[in-house]
């Protein structure tokens, strides 16, 4: 007798589900597992491996190829991972750049680190990284379970940016810049943290954009002086992650779903929202409310050709919808692997990302 498979996704199905070669942008696809053991995917259009990156570390969370075909990654260093429970999923602690055949070519690391980091224009690293708030500023910090803060307090995020040497050369900090009063952790998050940064990314004037999932908001600094000039928050938001800018100057978000504020039932979707509106300007949500749903994890990419690729992250399922709504290829991470805290037994992934047979072929020569 074979034993039935405990894990349903992998009893469902996984590889490659769906290929319209009409309407699917043809490339290739990469992703990483986010609890794997530090290799990154090259898929092809029918879902079959034609390249793999092995890192030394395990992903922290993720990889993309830079506009020189290089590989920019963030690895996860397995030490201090107790500050407080969710930290060891989450943690990063370096971010390295390797080329075809997964030769690191430099390295940097910094012991707060996690979640994001990307490799900005003039050449340097921006890392996304938390330490305790000071002490007056923690009894002002609203909602949360109460009595749930880590014995060094109440985390906040802060910027780093530093060359490829390891200089400090910038920092900004949140909680110099959020509002308490405003900023409000959603009631069934704990008090570990108060803005659970998720996103860091370069926008095309140098400013930057964050997304906090605590305190379900996306904001804008403006590099020279550090302010925020521009916040999204709940309503509509709820939880979100990757907020993407895109060629028209819009913001491509994933937006969870967890502990919405505006409608009964927790469902993800994918919006575009237009920053000097504020209004969501598209939409994709799966018809069946229910059956596009990652509580955690998640990102969007816009493609050339208009469609959007979606990382269904805690499904592992990297999917593309053309601009109304069709699924014309979709693929589920087929890796899993066990985390002890809150996953379980998982196909993880945190983004994913659609290169051209250009792009592959330049960071074959990178």
């Amino acid at each position: 007798m074979i034993p039935v498979d405990q894990q349903r996704i992998r009893r469902s199905r996984t590889g490659l589900i769906a290929h319209d070669p009409d309407r699917a942008l043809q490339g290739y696809t990469l992703f990483t597992p986010m609890f794997g053991d530090g290799t990154v995917y090259l898929l092809d259009m029918g879902g079959e491996v034609v390249h793999t990156w092995r890192l030394p570390y395990r992903p922290g969370l993720y990889g993309y190829l830079l506009d020189d075909g290089r590989l920019f990654y963030s690895g996860k260093v397995m030490d201090d991972l107790e500050r407080f429970e969710g930290w060891s999923r989450f943690k990063a602690g370096a971010a390295l750049e390797v080329d075809w055949s997964s030769r690191v070519l430099w390295e940097v690391q910094h012991p707060d680190h996690h979640h994001d980091a990307r490799r900005l224009r003039n050449g340097n690293v921006l890392l996304l990284c938390l330490r305790p708030v000071p002490d007056a500023l923690r009894a002002r910090i609203r909602g949360g379970v109460p009595e749930t803060e880590t014995p060094a307090g109440i985390y906040g995020d802060y910027l780093v940016e530093m060359t490829t040497r390891g200089e400090v050369v910038w920092e900004w900090r949140s909680w110099e810049h959020l509002d308490p009063e405003t900023e409000v952790i959603t009631p069934q998050d704990h008090r570990h943290e108060w803005t659970h940064g998720n996103t860091v990314a370069e926008l095309p004037d140098g400013n930057l954009v964050l997304s906090f999932r605590n305190i379900s908001t996306i904001c804008i600094v403006d590099r020279p002086t550090g302010r925020i000039t521009w916040k999204l928050g709940s309503p509509p938001l709820a939880q979100q992650h990757d907020p993407c800018p895109i060629e028209n100057g819009h913001l491509l978000i994933f937006d969870n779903g967890s502990h919405r504020r505006d409608h009964p039932a927790p469902y993800s979707r994918v919006i575009e929202v237009d920053p000097h509106t504020r209004g969501i300007v598209w939409e994709y949500r799966d018809q069946s409310l229910f059956d596009f749903f990652s509580p955690y994890i998640g990102g969007a990419q816009r493609l050339p050709n208009g469609n959007t690729l979606i990382c269904e992250g805690c499904r592992g399922r990297i999917f593309e919808v053309t601009r109304d709504g069709q699924v014309v290829w979709e693929y589920v991470n087929p890796h899993f692997y066990f985390e002890s805290s809150r996953a379980g037994l998982n196909n993880w992934v945190f983004r994913a990302f659609r290169y051209s047979s250009a792009e592959i072929e330049r960071a074959r020569h990178a």
